[in-house]
């Protein structure tokens, strides 16, 4: 069996909410909201498919909803029938105003928090929104898209003091989990070196029937670099420690040239549609290297656009002084531990080395999205917000990530220069 875990790492994952008394000095978390008891009461920002199925999670652990807003009218009665089914006929109140009308849901006191499940050029400004007006935040992906919006997001939460949590669920991965159990226990000794990347054939995501451009085809169009960090660098960064003892200091980019968009709107568009003249700026693979301030070095891919199969979207390995992991052969190799020099499969030391979440929760999280990280991920924020926090993955945390977007983007444009990464903890990730 595994050595039991220190508190922080607990309540870190949202296990064990009867730590924050003590933890609730902790340097870098900052006025968390008082514990609350349940039913917690949440409104739906974004009803499309991926928020309408986080409610559906949030709903199956026993919130409350008051109120759901979409611009889609389709979409928030979608939501409201989800809410009335589960909740025996109570029905959430719809916001379908406009781009806009989720500020005025942002006015009803009966909320306690709100799940933005938006296009991600919306995460950000109607996260500081929500903060702002006294509403806890769980975040989807990326939190923001520039720099003023990372910077915006945890502004929010330090004048407010409100909990914000992005929603990572790759995080949350049993194996993600695993290997997080063996650095923290001392299996992988001091870490140098960290490659992860996002690699899914997206194109056709990027254009509706009609050849217009969805919100994914937009960010494309208009921005270049790695755009969708977070799932790959997410998990890596729970492991390497970043702001709990380290931190991402600076990036430099790469990017293949640009092939991938117009071989597809070709095939798929006839001639003369204007979904073949879209010029997009960003790559067919995109390649950020991120040192931190210990000297560890991220490799980190961005590839949404290459036609290939992919059994897996994401992939994951990690050096350290006496361990290696490498999840794209389901390979780990501890010294030691492995018999001779040569890969063994993680599910070797799955008995010992499970994580106590994945102990406890396995039976819940199966059937889940995204291998049981959709469950474990909402049941996160959900503890964080009734021990009053801190966040798994804070403000400051999902700015730091989410930078990745508006800084690889910069080096690009520069001819590769090396650009510094702000420091969103403003030094308290030294303390940690």
């Amino acid at each position: 069996m595994s050595t039991p875990l220190d508190r922080r790492r607990f309540f870190r994952h949202g296990v064990a909410a009867g730590a924050a008394a003590g933890l609730a000095s902790a340097a870098w978390a900052r006025a968390a909201p008082a514990k609350r008891n349940d039913p917690l009461r949440i409104g739906l920002i974004g009803a499309g498919s991926r928020g309408t199925y986080l409610l559906r999670l949030a709903v199956a652990q026993g919130v409350e909803v008051p109120a759901v807003c979409d611009v889609n009218e389709a979409h928030c009665q979608r939501a409201v029938a989800l809410v009335a089914e589960q909740r025996e006929g109570r029905r959430p109140e719809s916001y379908t105003g406009g781009d806009y009308d989720y500020r005025r849901m942002l006015e009803r006191d009966d909320l306690d928090a709100v799940i933005v499940g938006t296009p991600m050029q919306w995460h950000a400004v109607m996260s500081a929104d929500a903060m702002r007006a006294g509403k806890d935040v769980f975040c989807e992906v990326a939190a923001a898209v520039t720099l003023d919006e990372c910077w915006d997001i945890v502004h929010a939460a330090n004048e407010s003091g409100r909990i914000y949590m992005m929603a990572e669920n790759c995080n949350y991965y049993r194996p993600v989990m695993m290997i997080l159990n063996m650095v923290e226990q001392g299996l992988f000794g001091p870490l140098s070196f960290a490659e992860c990347g996002y690699v899914h054939d997206c194109r056709a995501l990027a254009f509706n029937p009609d050849g217009s451009l969805t919100w994914r085809g937009e960010l494309a169009r208009d921005y270049r670099g790695n755009l969708y960090p977070t799932h790959a660098l997410g998990p890596v960064a729970e492991w390497l420690g970043i702001h709990r003892g380290d931190r991402m200091v600076s990036l430099v980019a790469m990017e293949t040239n640009k092939i991938a968009m117009d071989h597809f709107a070709r095939r798929h568009f006839p001639e003369e549609h204007p979904a073949r003249e879209v010029e997009f700026r960003v790559a067919d693979s995109t390649t950020v290297l991120i040192r931190t301030a210990k000297g560890a070095l991220i490799d980190l891919r961005y590839d949404t656009k290459s036609a290939r199969p992919h059994p897996s979207t994401t992939y994951f390995s990690l050096q350290g002084a006496t361990a290696s992991y490498e999840s794209r052969i389901d390979g780990i190799w501890l010294e030691g531990r492995s018999p001779g020099y040569r890969w063994e499969s993680l599910d070797t030391y799955a008995e010992a080395f499970d994580h106590p979440m994945w102990q406890e929760h396995a039976a819940e999280a199966a059937g889940t999205g995204h291998g049981g990280g959709d469950y474990l991920v909402v049941r996160a924020f959900l503890e964080t917000l009734r021990s009053g926090g801190p966040s798994p993955i804070d403000a400051a945390a999902a700015a730091a990530q989410s930078a990745i977007i508006p800084l690889s983007q910069k080096s690009l444009d520069e001819g590769g220069t090396v650009q510094e990464i702000p420091d969103f903890t403003e030094g308290r990730w030294e303390q940690a």
